[in-house]
């Protein structure tokens, strides 16, 4: 898979669809801040702390989920994710990222899946629209490859095969919104 094809949606973007106020804002910037600068034990230690005192803030537990998924931490954020999801159905980013690791594994399946999840909870949500476009390429790669494995002979597969590789060649051109998911 490359991940480049999928689009996480940052705390920034969550942000902007819940009334949050400027305290998260000025916290988040702190975190983000503390773990680019390199100092990700500081930044985990006070989304930690702040978790401790405000153990319901979504918007803070949606930051860890993805601090962790950028650290490589992909089966705590997972975690975190798919726990979101539960407490708050209606939310769709949770969703998408909770998609965007599983993609990230190769589990399509799911991905599909926790997409058609995001888009039940909002429809008009564009970024899960592109990884479920993204995520059905893949499958289609997939079924396409193993035809190919099974009827080596049939020669319109090949073609086929070669036009969904061409499409899940990372984008060079601009980077992507990283919406801080």
């Amino acid at each position: 898979m490359f991940p480049s094809l999928f689009r996480t949606v940052g705390v920034a973007a969550l942000c902007c669809g819940m009334l949050v106020g400027p305290v998260f804002a000025d916290d988040s910037a702190e975190i983000n801040r503390l773990f680019h600068a390199g100092q990700v034990a500081e930044a985990f230690s006070r989304v930690e702390q702040l978790i401790a005192e405000r153990p319901k803030d979504v918007p803070l537990r949606f930051l860890k989920a993805v601090l962790l998924a950028d650290s490589g931490r992909r089966a705590e954020a997972q975690s975190i994710f798919l726990q979101l999801t539960v407490d708050y159905p209606e939310l769709p980013e949770p969703y998408n990222n909770l998609a965007v690791l599983y993609a990230s594994q190769g589990d399509y399946a799911r991905a599909r899946l926790a997409l058609e999840s995001a888009l039940r909870a909002s429809p008009v949500y564009a970024v899960a629209h592109q990884n479920l476009a993204d995520v059905y390429v893949q499958l289609a790669r997939q079924s396409y490859a193993e035809a190919l494995r099974l009827d080596p002979s049939n020669n319109t597969i090949g073609p086929k095969l070669a036009l969904l590789r061409q499409l899940t060649l990372p984008d060079t051109p601009s980077p992507a919104p990283r919406g801080t998911p």
